[in-house]
């Protein structure tokens, strides 16, 4: 392994100057579950690692806002996140993905804004995060902006963040009686990489959707809105017949690729059948 710097800042702005945007080699390290993994694979060879851990308390913490969002420390433990109470009861399709997340030693050290800015494509906190239409908040040399969770992820571990750039808060709308479910569907156990990842968004009176949002993850290379057959839901009345013709439609429709987690005839059958059952557990998601 080649050797390199490993800065510790105590503040934000000392972690941001450590940065430099010009050279890629420079990176910041929250976690390190995903870093380190890279390093060791000689994938990553950075020349200088920032340390995130030791930042203000600030960027760790969870609150509600006076209009009902949910901000979001980028240095929150996925762990805390699964775990505290009012991300349970407002946003419980938030608190059922992270226990699935990983596993609970890795869940106890990585961060959400590490998570995000990995962008590996196997994710799932990217989808469910881009269904619940999120943002987060960046800070870099350049000053602070914000910008859409689904607009972050460009592609395979490609962002739309600068090198000097980092993610300090997670912005999460009020569900505002709408409800959510995520399907992870993974060949291995529960808390590994998923092979499909489907999250759906309803809005319905009865047995008839009224606002349908869907998001596919794990079988392209960044999560991908199903805004057709989200569409074709809406009015209907809720049926066998209906969901698994829209999941046939969506796996027709969706660009599926091969990759290690399996092929994309595989992933397209997964995305016929979960994708009506990922639509079934939202209307009957009573917290």
């Amino acid at each position: 392994m080649i050797p390199f710097e490993y800065m510790k800042p105590r503040h934000l702005d000392e972690a941001i100057e450590m940065l430099n945007a010009e050279d890629p080699s420079v990176r910041p390290i929250s976690g390190g579950t995903a870093v380190m993994l890279m390093m060791k694979a000689g994938v990553l060879r950075p020349s200088r690692l920032v340390s995130l851990r030791y930042i203000e308390d600030e960027y760790r913490q969870v609150a509600i806002s006076g209009t009902g969002e949910l901000h979001i420390g980028g240095m929150a433990t996925l762990s805390t996140l699964e775990h505290h109470r009012a991300i349970q009861q407002g946003w419980p399709v938030l608190a059922k993905a992270f226990r699935k997340l990983s596993n609970v030693r890795v869940r106890n050290v990585a961060m959400i804004g590490g998570n995000l800015a990995h962008a590996d494509p196997h994710l799932d906190m990217p989808p469910v995060l881009s269904l619940l239409n999120a943002r987060v908040e960046i800070c870099g040399q350049a000053g602070r902006r914000e910008m859409p969770v689904e607009e972050l992820i460009r592609g395979y571990y490609e962002t739309a963040l600068a090198p000097d750039e980092l993610i300090t808060k997670v912005i999460v709308p009020p569900m505002a009686g709408r409800t959510a479910a995520y399907m992870k569907v993974t060949t291995r156990a529960s808390h590994d990489w998923p092979t499909l990842g489907v999250a759906a968004l309803v809005q319905h009176e009865q047995q008839r959707l009224r606002h349908v949002d869907l998001i596919v993850g794990a079988a392209t290379d960044r999560p991908t809105r199903l805004a057709n057959v989200a569409q074709s839901l809406v009015g209907i009345e809720l049926s066998d017949y209906a969901l698994r013709e829209a999941g046939e439609r969506a796996a027709h429709e969706l660009d599926i690729v091969d990759d290690q987690h399996g092929s994309a005839e595989y992933k397209k059958h997964l995305l016929s059948v979960y994708l009506g059952r990922a639509i079934r557990s939202a209307v009957t998601d009573m917290h």
